[in-house]
């Protein structure tokens, strides 16, 4: 056949096979952008990072950067730092000041990244409505539940100081939230150290008194924490958690009944309009951390040395801060 017999699409469709070849080859020699997890641990009482959990914000914003997140829920603050500084997981929702103190007390190797402003109305020590004990002097071998390492438990120990007395000069049942509450209304301990949502649902169902809250006493911060290899190496990670958490926080005090609504069911299904009064008392005011803020954790390191709940004194600023 000669040239001029030819189909004439066939000079058009050479190079364009060709240009397909080429393409898929490439295909095959670079590597997919390698998806990375992120594991986030948290507790029911973690405010802001339940309510991005719940509503995906920030599974959202993670995912457009090619990073997966992954939930782990803790009991407490303390087996949740310990999670965290043994690489179980990467980065910890809010816990109570005095949590990174015992953290460091083990050594732990930690680093704060953000912090919720002081919330001294979010913890309060009560008493039953009929109770004899008027003044915080009165609770003088008197048995107090409260739960140990909680942001409570140093409440407790500045109110007794304030009182004249020892943490000794007490009778401490160290008890969860749930079993101070019962052990509370069933007239096992003559006072209770608690802390929102447990406050105001006892203020709203049962007849008590309260005898102090943390103003003047405990400022009630609360902290966010990643360990120190994470926020050497995931600095990105850090930067995109920290302002949903802002967002959050913002949004939680210009939509209280909506955000009140959401927690409900996850608290347990306590009422709306106790999650809702129990949400006034927080600031959720998310905040870069400050080295030369961190004196209030140094007076919790100091007051938990001299009643002798930490095994050794523990400098409050010898800690890692990454910066937004």
């Amino acid at each position: 056949m000669s040239k001029s017999t030819q189909n004439p699409e066939a000079k058009f469709r050479r190079p364009v096979l060709a240009s397909l070849a080429v393409a898929l080859a490439l295909s095959f020699a670079l590597p997919a952008q390698a998806r990375e997890t992120v594991r986030i641990g948290y507790q029911k009482s973690s405010t802001l990072i339940t309510l991005l959990k719940t509503q995906g914000t920030l599974e959202k914003t993670l995912a457009q950067n090619n990073i997966d997140v992954s939930w782990h829920e803790f009991s407490s603050g303390l087996p949740l730092l310990e999670a965290l500084n043994v690489g179980n997981v990467d980065i910890s929702a809010d816990v109570a000041d005095t949590v990174p103190i015992f953290a460091q007390a083990a050594q732990a190797k930690l680093t704060y990244f953000a912090q919720e402003a002081p919330s001294p109305s979010a913890q309060a020590i009560v008493v039953r409505k009929d109770s004899p004990l008027q003044q915080l002097a009165d609770l003088k071998g008197k048995k107090v539940a409260v739960t140990k390492a909680a942001g409570s438990h140093y409440l407790l120990i500045a109110a007794l100081k304030k009182a004249g007395l020892e943490f000794s000069d007490i009778e401490p049942a160290y008890l969860s939230p749930a079993d101070g509450r019962a052990a509370f209304e069933n007239n096992k301990v003559d006072a209770w150290v608690t802390w929102e949502p447990f406050l105001t649902s006892a203020q709203r169902q049962l007849p008590t008194r309260t005898l102090a809250d943390g103003a003047g006493l405990a400022s009630y911060k609360r902290y966010y924490l990643t360990s120190t290899p994470y926020a050497k190496a995931h600095p990105e990670v850090l930067k995109l958690v920290y302002e949903q958490l802002h967002k959050t926080g913002e949004w939680v005090k210009t939509n209280p009944g909506e955000a009140a609504k959401i927690l409900s069911p996850l608290w347990g299904n306590l009422d709306v309009a106790t999650v809702e009064t129990a949400n006034t008392h927080r600031s959720y005011q998310v905040q870069p951390v400050k080295g030369d803020q961190l004196g209030e954790q140094q007076k919790i390191a100091d007051a938990f040395f001299a009643a002798g709940l930490l095994p050794k004194a523990v400098d409050a600023k010898d800690v890692d801060i990454w910066k937004p």
